[in-house]
């Protein structure tokens, strides 16, 4: 059962995430609607960083790039919701990020599964990203979840894979950093959460409402009735802080590396000058190399708390 909802947890993440991007495509379209003056400055960060209705490609001409624009679907109306389904950059590169990440996990798992039945061992490709996943399995996810978590691993290593490649994908020259925007980060945050309220469901039973309600059966009736008031609350604010930090701290970090490298690329147009140039990019270049290890990084903590959280609810009865 546990194995099943690990599945559907993947599904679900796969599936919601894309659905979530919404607030930020107005915004680009009008800014690029509007034509700057010549002498006026030009904000090339925002649209970087922000979702849009429009897609870089590369393309032979003076930019050597090329702007697309995706297409738009009549909204859904769902009593008195209205909800735009159509595709957005960040959307589109989503799901590029989770066609990479099956091909790639999918590929991988059967020329393993050949090579070990052939000569014993993995190599090669698949012989990395196995490594990488045992490494995730045993020393991540099974020592923080606890026993029986071997059902948690397909949506652990799902997470980080996801996540990975959105990150990769937002360090290329025509990409977009999906995860650069709250409402992807939002939820995922929010799919990890409900894992982690289901399996604390799972594994307490009712004692799963002790972690909502503190009730401790130690101090006398009295501090016992008084404790419930003050520590609930507390509580409460707990269950809700562990999204709200897997949403910002990923969302935060993918973005600001890529407004630190934009705002020193800009020091060339800033000074008109081709003199400064070696120091910008010399600087931008260290910051790449920093943004490589940070996109990593953030896919391997996001991951690591979320099997921390579901360890902690899993032993709460503890």
């Amino acid at each position: 059962m546990i194995r099943s909802l690990s599945r559907l947890a993947c599904v679900a993440l796969l599936v919601l995430a894309p659905l979530s991007v919404r607030a930020q495509e107005h915004a680009a379209t009008t800014e690029h609607a509007a034509a700057p003056a010549a002498d006026a400055p030009v904000d090339f960060i925002t649209p970087h960083i922000t979702d849009g209705r429009h897609l870089e490609i590369p393309w032979p001409n003076s930019h050597l790039a090329k702007e697309i624009e995706l297409p738009q679907w009549a909204p859904v109306h769902i009593g008195p919701v209205t909800l735009d389904l159509s595709p957005t950059k960040h959307v589109v590169f989503m799901l590029m990020a989770a066609t990479v990440v099956a091909l790639l996990l999918i590929t991988a798992g059967n020329a393993s599964q050949k090579q070990h039945a052939t000569e014993g061992r993995s190599r090669g490709f698949a012989g990395a990203i196995e490594a990488m996943a045992l490494y995730l399995r045993n020393e991540v996810v099974l020592p923080n979840v606890g026993h029986h978590g071997e059902g948690f691993v397909p949506f652990a290593l799902t997470l980080f894979f996801f996540i990975l490649v959105c990150n990769l994908f937002g360090m290329l020259p025509w990409g977009a950093t999906a995860t650069g925007n709250v409402s992807v980060t939002a939820t995922l945050a929010i799919v990890t959460a409900i894992v982690v309220e289901v399996a604390g469901i799972r594994a307490n039973g009712l004692g799963y409402l002790n972690t909502i309600f503190y009730w401790n059966k130690d101090l006398p009736i009295v501090m016992r009735v008084l404790m419930f008031f003050v520590m609930t609350p507390v509580e409460i604010v707990g269950k809700l802080s562990k999204p709200f930090a897997l949403t910002i701290r990923l969302f935060a970090n993918m973005t600001a590396g890529h407004i630190v490298l934009l705002a020193i690329m800009g020091l060339i147009f800033s000074f008109k000058s081709w003199a400064i140039t070696p120091v910008p990019v010399l600087m931008a270049t260290a910051i790449s190399m920093l943004e490589l290890f940070v996109a990593f990084l953030q896919a391997f903590i996001f991951t690591l708390l979320a099997s921390v959280f579901i360890g902690q609810i899993r032993e709460a009865h503890h």
